[in-house]
């Protein structure tokens, strides 16, 4: 649906520039709110949606403190015995883990 904005006359006659200072002093005030806008849009862009940050540096930290643990014959239940992890997020790294480590048995068999 199309929007109609009504204009005055008197707002018709600020509009219409007629000097070359007039032109340069609007072109100032639209490049001002243009980047106006774009600190705005820049905050908009960074905001908190919340929620479980996947692959953030604290989860990475973690996720290959897991790893080793387990790559050195610890058990699932012996990482959430040490309380670092819960038990679920220790399935979901092993989840992960398993993820790549078909993609990297694929990616072997695929190149031989």
């Amino acid at each position: 649906m199309a929007r109609v904005t009504i204009v005055s006359e008197s707002e018709v006659a600020q509009m219409r520039i007629s000097t070359l200072e007039e032109a340069c002093k609007r072109i100032k005030e639209w490049e001002e709110k243009v980047a106006e806008l774009e600190v705005e849009n820049e905050k908009l862009r960074a905001r908190n949606f919340g929620g479980r940050k996947k692959h953030d540096d604290t989860w990475m930290s973690a996720y290959n403190d897991f790893i080793l643990k387990y790559e050195r014959g610890m058990t699932i239940m012996e990482i959430v015995a040490e309380g670092n992890v819960s038990r679920r997020t220790a399935y979901r790294y092993l989840e992960y883990y398993k993820g790549l480590q078909d993609q990297v048995n694929e990616t072997n068999s695929v190149r031989m």
